[in-house]
């Protein structure tokens, strides 16, 4: 603060100085220039400019410069907060901001990354957070660059995911500069567009109120259930200078701890579980961490129960003998005990839907099954967006983290077991293990049709790139529901950051920029990060392939290239069969042919390595090994890969 003082004072004086200069040339023509005075000795602080004569004072002379303004206390919250980036689309409402962080931050913890595409900002922020478990800041201009990012915003929302937004703003209507189109850039109530969809918002209308709110807004994204956050930075709070003696302080983060489920619901669920025969363990979004995947396998092992996984997050080791996901509908039905673990949906995992002409559902579960659900889901519901789902009636509902309760219900199981039920869960854990067994061997036998065949199936695109990374510390980024599962079924996963789930929100557009906020994650730690990308998904936000260039984020992208938006095109086709009307025109406006695609000549001109359109799998893999290879150097590679539809 000194020093900016001093800075500042320097400034005016030079700037008075300038006016006298400048009024002293303005002379009528033929009059003789007043003499100049002799130029002062070297030491003088302004040794060119003549000295103020007090006699004769100045006139009025704005100053434009100032040492110290709003954002650069801004910044300073901001580091508190320990943000490693930012991520924004360059927007003057944020400017001052913009400049803080580059000349007064040092451009570091915040390190500013460029984007193109406000969706792309969050969507990079999305994938971030799931890899690293806190978020990154992301800068956002007035009302269209809210607008551009809401989609994203939305995914977060839905996936539960805690992502940090900064918008800037101008509320004082006499502040608004037109010619800098500010007035429709600006709004009485920015967050009100965006408010459905967000865990908590705030105007701050001065400093301290910033750096107060700005510590609670990341407190409150951090406190599950974990969603997005967003501050409106006015633009003159932003940009008015700061007095020395201003007094602000930044308080104290303190992240709250994931609540714990009640001893005696806990307790219960115990003895439910110990006594059934055949209980079931589903989850959704239970490991955020390595710890909580561990703690997931031993509750599992504790009961030698099947686990079945929705793959919101990894939760649970692929290839674990207890992993039973493949054989989830006849466990359901033959389950006398569900253990629902932060599931998002757990009416669905009870029931079945039949969508037909008449739409109608019946329950899987057996009468008398009981439920348990251990979910932060409760604890925080909005009304208009439905992402709920439908209701469901359990039996034992405990309000708490999952994560943090899985391991006192562990102990409380140990404690219950006795030697004739440890035996009845050892004979269940042999039979499970024999099945797995078997899916195991099923999947790779159908990885084998069409091994061939061109376009590339999707098993063969899976496998020949599981071949090139299985030995690597690999981690992936993408959402592979379109993908027929076939990682999940083939790979073996069994850390946490291997793969992140998918939009929540279900929003195309997702996966390229969530990957390359992954990778940028995963950097720092050296691991490979790999995509399998929707074509679909990348045309909505292709311009986050730049932002993977310019700042040298390593992202292997392999193109499932079907030439379609494969899932709508099938909704067509069961519309046209349900109306008797063949499915032979179903490709009109679902499919990306005539012209074809040229995926790696998109991401060429955003300047990443890129080879294709391969539609020979027998040129797959070495195209693979030589994409590696840039990405091990530090750089985005992507492979154009003309897949089967699924």
């Amino acid at each position: 603060m000194g020093r900016s003082k001093k800075l500042s004072v320097g400034r005016r004086g030079f700037l008075k100085g300038a006016a006298i200069a400048g009024a002293a040339t303005l002379v009528a023509p033929g009059e003789a220039a007043p003499a100049q005075p002799a130029a002062p000795s070297l030491h003088h602080a302004m040794p060119l400019l003549p000295p103020v004569i007090e006699s004769d004072p100045p006139p009025d002379v704005e100053v434009l410069t100032e040492g110290r303004s709003g954002s650069d206390f801004m910044v300073d919250v901001i580091k508190s907060l320990g943000f490693d980036y930012v991520c924004c689309v360059a927007g003057s409402s944020f400017r001052g901001l913009h400049e803080s962080v580059i000349n007064y931050g040092g451009n570091q913890n915040p390190e500013l990354i460029t984007c193109l595409h406000e969706e792309a900002a969050v969507a990079m922020a999305h994938g971030y957070s799931k890899i690293e478990g806190k978020p990154l800041l992301v800068l956002a201009h007035g009302t269209v660059g809210l607008q551009h990012a809401s989609m994203a915003i939305f995914n977060a929302w839905c996936d539960r995911v805690p992502v940090y937004l900064m918008i800037g703003n101008t509320l004082d209507a006499t502040m608004r500069d037109a010619s800098y189109g500010e007035w429709p850039h600006s709004v009485q109530d920015a967050a009100a567009m965006v408010r459905d969809y967000i865990k908590w918002d705030d105007l701050p209308i001065s400093l301290q109120h910033f750096a107060e709110s700005a510590v609670r807004a990341y407190k409150i994204a951090m406190t599950p259930p974990m969603e997005p956050v967003l501050l409106v930075a006015d633009q003159q709070l932003q940009e008015n200078p700061v007095s020395q003696d201003a007094g602000l302080q930044i308080p104290k983060l303190t992240v709250a701890e994931p609540p714990q489920g009640d001893s005696g619901a806990v307790a219960e669920a115990a003895r439910l579980l110990v006594q059934a025969e055949n209980p079931v363990i589903v989850v959704d979004r239970a490991a955020r961490t390595q710890a909580g995947m561990e703690h997931l396998v031993e509750l599992a092992e504790t009961l030698q129960a099947p686990v079945i996984d929705e793959y919101g997050r990894m939760n649970f080791p692929s290839q674990h003998p207890l992993n039973q996901t493949a054989h989830r509908r006849q466990l359901i039905a033959g389950a006398d005990v569900i253990l629902g673990l932060e599931l998002a949906d757990f009416w669905s995992t009870v029931n079945s839907f039949r969508d037909q002409l008449h739409r109608t559902s019946q329950p899987i579960v057996k009468p008398g099954t009981k439920l348990i659900s251990i979910t932060t889901g409760d604890l925080y519901i909005k009304s208009n967006y439905q992402d709920f789902y439908r209701y469901t009636a359990v039996d034992v509902d405990i309000a708490a983290d999952a994560e943090t309760t899985v391991p006192p219900l562990t102990e409380a199981i140990k404690r219950l077991i006795t030697a004739d039920r440890k035996r009845v869960f050892q004979q269940r854990g042999a039979k499970l293990a024999a099945a797995r067994q078997e899916e195991l061997e099923a999947a790779r036998t159908e990885a084998t049709y069409a091994w061939d065949a061109s376009p590339v199936s999707v098993a063969r695109l899976c496998a020949e790139l599981w071949a090139q990374i299985k030995d690597e510390d690999w981690s992936l980024a993408s959402f592979i529901r379109h993908d027929s599962w076939w990682p999940l079924r083939m790979w073996t996963f069994d850390k946490h950051y291997q793969f992140i789930g998918g939009p929540g929100g279900g929003g195309i557009g997702y996966t390229a920029p969530a990957s390359v906020g992954a990778a940028l994650a995963n950097r720092k730690h050296g691991r490979l990060t790999v995509n399998i990308q929707d074509d679909g998904d990348l045309l909505f936000v292709p311009t986050v392939l730049w932002t993977a260039a310019h700042h040298r984020i390593p992202l292997l992208s392999v193109m499932h290239n079907n030439r379609a938006y494969h899932e709508e095109l099938m909704h067509v086709q069961r519309m046209a069969c349900r109306h008797n009307r063949g499915i032979d025109r179903a490709w009109i406006g679902t499919t990306f042919e005539d012209p074809n695609i040229d995926f790696a000549k998109v991401a060429q001109g955003f300047g990443v390595y890129a080879e294709g359109p391969i539609t020979d799998p027998k040129e797959l893999g070495p195209a693979i090994q030589r994409a590696i290879a840039v990405v091990k150097r530090g750089e985005p590679a992507l492979i154009d890969v003309v897949t089967q539809p699924r």
